[in-house]
């Protein structure tokens, strides 16, 4: 029989994991015996790519039925049902689609979470409609699927970080900035000066290759917690007291009002704020804990070709 669509596959998928909590690894075999996939079909590759097409849909669906708030995700790669999940279960639809997710709140903006909700005007959010709506142009559902792909894999980068200790997370905003342009490829190019929680500064990295200057980082790895304003004014008596005036302070969650405020006021030095919105952008845009994956390449008509004057 055909492979399943991700909708056709979302309850299937949810009943798995109302069952048992598994790892997709376990899920994907589950799924295929059940929808009697052959031997063929198990082992079809996406167009241009290196990965299954059963699993990539299993992973759609994954995504979908955890923005909704149909599933948790209890370790790497582990997913179990979540209260709601188990909920709709004992009431079933024939099929979980994307249209039955949308009475889901969590589900009407494709944002990874509501973490962000002081930043709803990025343009990195986009609702559902904009990827399915019959009537937009191709070139327009090219770019809709690209940011729903960006959105799932920052998502995924974001827990990912979450699940690291916290000497990873100082780590991996030094690394960032090196991608950036600050620093050099050297070794000493950005250190690692303190632990987290030490109320200092996590970090330090050359502005410049020569080293003229240098930018103090503070990294807070927080799951919900909005940074408050103390936290800002104890990094800049930290700059101080390293006779700084220029810092980074970069969080996986957000800045308060008053926080940001407290950036801004500050005299004498610069504080840049990076909550987990900007940073998991910032990751993606310069490659940090990514890898590329696949290119389309697009074509268009060379009207000069079929314009030139015919050669006597």
């Amino acid at each position: 029989m055909p492979i399943p669509d991700f909708q056709t596959l979302m309850l299937p998928v949810l009943r798995h994991l109302a069952a048992h909590q598994m790892a997709n690894a376990k899920l994907l075999p589950l799924v295929s015996d059940e929808f009697q996939l052959n031997d063929e079909e198990r082992a079809q590759l996406l167009p241009k790519g290196k990965q299954k097409t059963i699993a990539n849909r299993v992973y759609w669906a994954l995504s979908y039925l955890g923005r909704a708030g149909l599933l948790t995700r209890v370790g790497r790669g582990v997913y179990e049902a979540s209260e709601r999940g188990r909920q709709v279960l004992q009431q079933p639809p024939d099929r979980i689609t994307i249209n039955f997710l949308r009475q889901f709140p969590e589900f009407r903006s494709l944002r990874p979470n509501d973490r962000y909700a002081d930043a709803t005007s990025d343009k990195s959010v986009i609702t559902e409609s904009a990827v399915v709506d019959a009537i937009a142009t191709p070139d327009e559902r090219i770019a809709a699927a690209k940011a729903e792909m960006d959105v799932a894999l920052r998502e995924e980068m974001l827990r990912l970080v979450l699940e690291r200790p916290p000497e990873f997370f100082e780590r991996l905003v030094v690394q960032l900035l090196q991608a950036m342009g600050y620093g050099d490829s050297n070794a000493d190019a950005g250190l690692n000066l303190g632990r987290s929680g030490d109320g200092g500064v996590d970090g330090v990295i050359k502005e410049d290759r020569l080293g003229l200057d240098l930018i103090y980082i503070q990294a807070k790895r927080y799951t919900d917690a909005a940074v408050p304003p103390a936290q800002i004014q104890a990094f800049a008596g930290a700059l101080n007291m390293q006779r700084a005036n220029k810092g980074v302070f970069i969080t996986t969650t957000r800045f308060s009002v008053a926080a940001r405020q407290a950036a801004s006021q500050m005299h004498g030095m610069r504080i840049v704020l990076i909550d987990g919105d900007e940073l998991t952008r910032l990751m993606l845009t310069h490659d940090v804990g990514v890898r590329r994956d696949q290119e389309i390449v697009l074509k268009k008509i060379d009207l000069d070709f079929f314009e030139q004057d015919e050669v006597s």
